[in-house]
């Protein structure tokens, strides 16, 4: 579809990824399984609290949620125009043009490789930890993350089914461990349950942009439900109840569960008990009240959050590939789908190498898998997810102001996609600002601003391709976005 061409399209091809029959249900699955819910509850929320004192936690993430739904109303209203694997670099391509969606899908294949890649080195480093603790093994955590590697990359060549199957055992397992591990916090709360987290000064009495960062980041794979648009029974209607579902699901659910954190330790020790014992308050809590064998369990199934979170965006960079090779953006190997299993396997079997490769090198370099590995990559991943937000938002906004808004509201096409734009760059910006908190590090260290640096670099890489392709090879430039 041309930018300046007004009509809609869906973008289909012979070369699509076979319709699985994907519902709601599968795709709230994959959504929810990137956001790893035990993963965030063991370490997303404790970090939250120990390095920004904000003890408005709680709401912040219906504050956000909030956010986010807005930011679904126009996304939903793109998914139902638009089906395509490309998510993001599609809705780009159709509201700003075929060079800057090339721009977007550098950003995108770098934040989602990065955001995989990353959590191979937690959970290398805590499956390593469990078996040395529980039965005296010692493992190297690169050998267990190779394993992985393989597991992951099985799954991701064969039906993406299956995949919806093996994440909806994974995340019915973790989900109710957070849920019981919740109740059992407000049952023994040494105090009574209170709503003081909820109020505005609890909100603003530590680093509120350090929290807004730490904080969206729980919410990363919200938007991955349009990659799975080709492979549902009915995508139109799929894609944008899967995203409103997994944004309310991901927003109440965390929201409970920093709730739940404060009241199991008190409102004046939450802080300095989360920065004394890190992931490990969690488990601490569950012991306290549910017992050891409880607290064991709960850190198996962190292995398992962590192994569905790592299988999801598996699965968002190999239809990223895929939507790229199809176009011959990248190489037309990558567009390709198994004759049997209907999965971009190309694409999948590029990450799976590539993941190899990267955990290979930070291993021979005897870097932490968490203080390097796992804090620099997801970060990286979790800004450039951020700044594709903020970046779709102006293009829905482009989109429908060219016309073919027939059915969508004024709150679909322009006031929400507006509202999203500016909140969300705002949101990116300080998050820029504040990556030295992300990162843990001091602000005079270069990483703070190396790493952002890095997503810069994708975006304006991907507009000089997309330059060179449109001068170069009309042919190809001529094909973006169209699928």
């Amino acid at each position: 579809m041309d930018p300046n061409d007004g009509s809609t399209t869906v973008a289909t091809s012979p070369t699509t990824a076979r319709t699985s029959g994907l519902g709601v249900a599968h795709v709230v699955f994959f959504v929810i399984a990137a956001s790893a819910p035990l993963t965030v509850a063991a370490g997303g929320i404790p970090q939250t609290f120990g390095v920004t004192a904000t003890l408005g936690v709680p709401l912040l993430f219906l504050v956000l949620a909030s956010l986010l739904a807005v930011f679904s109303a126009g996304y939903a209203a793109m998914s139902r125009r638009i089906v395509g694997a490309g998510a993001f670099y599609s809705y780009v391509c159709h509201g700003l043009g075929r060079t800057a969606g090339v721009g977007a899908a550098f950003v995108a294949l770098l934040s989602y490789n990065t955001m995989q890649i990353g959590i191979y080195g937690l959970f290398g480093f805590t499956t390593a930890d469990l078996l040395e603790r529980k039965l005296g093994l010692a493992v190297p955590w690169w050998a267990l993350v190779l394993g992985c590697v393989l597991l992951v990359g099985v799954l991701g060549y064969l039906r993406v089914d299956l995949n919806a199957k093996v994440l909806a055992v994974l995340l019915a397992l973790e989900s109710a461990t957070v849920l019981v591990f919740d109740l059992s916090q407000f049952a023994a709360a040494p105090q009574p349950v209170s709503l003081a987290p909820f109020s505005w000064s609890a909100l603003t009495g530590g680093s509120l942009g350090a929290a807004a960062c730490f904080t969206m980041g729980a919410f990363t794979g919200f938007e991955s439900a349009a990659i799975y648009g080709e492979e549902c029974r009915d995508p139109r209607r799929t894609v944008a109840r899967a995203t409103y579902a997994a944004v309310g699901l991901i927003g109440v659910f965390y929201c409970l569960t920093a709730w739940a954190m404060i009241s199991g330790t008190g409102m004046g020790a939450i802080v300095d008990r989360a920065r004394a014992e890190g992931p490990s308050l969690v488990f601490t809590l569950a012991e306290h009240t549910l017992g050891g064998p409880f607290a064991d369990l709960a850190q198996v199934f962190l292995v398992t959050s962590l192994f569905a979170a790592l299988l999801s965006f598996h699965n968002a960079v190999a239809r990223y590939f895929f939507a790229l090779g199809r176009e011959g953006v990248l190489p037309v190997a990558l567009g390709r789908t198994h004759t049997r299993h209907g999965s971009p396997h190309v694409g999948s079997l590029t990450q799976t190498a590539l993941a190899a490769v990267v955990v290979l090198v930070f291993a021979l370099l005897g870097k932490d898998p968490v203080a390097t590995l796992f804090t620099w990559f997801t970060n990286i991943g979790a800004l450039g997810v951020l700044l594709l937000l903020a970046v779709t938002s102006v293009a829905v906004l482009a989109f429908f102001r060219r016309g073919g808004a027939d059915g969508e509201s004024r709150w679909h096409r322009a006031v929400a996609p507006a509202i999203s734009a500016v909140a969300l760059a705002a949101v990116f910006v300080t998050a820029v600002v504040n990556f030295d908190a992300l990162l843990g590090s001091d602000s005079t260290s270069a990483l703070r601003w190396v790493l952002p640096a890095l997503v810069g670099l994708a975006a304006v890489g991907g507009v000089g391709y997309g330059w060179y392709l449109r001068l170069r090879r009309p042919a190809v430039h001529d094909r973006i976005g169209r699928g």
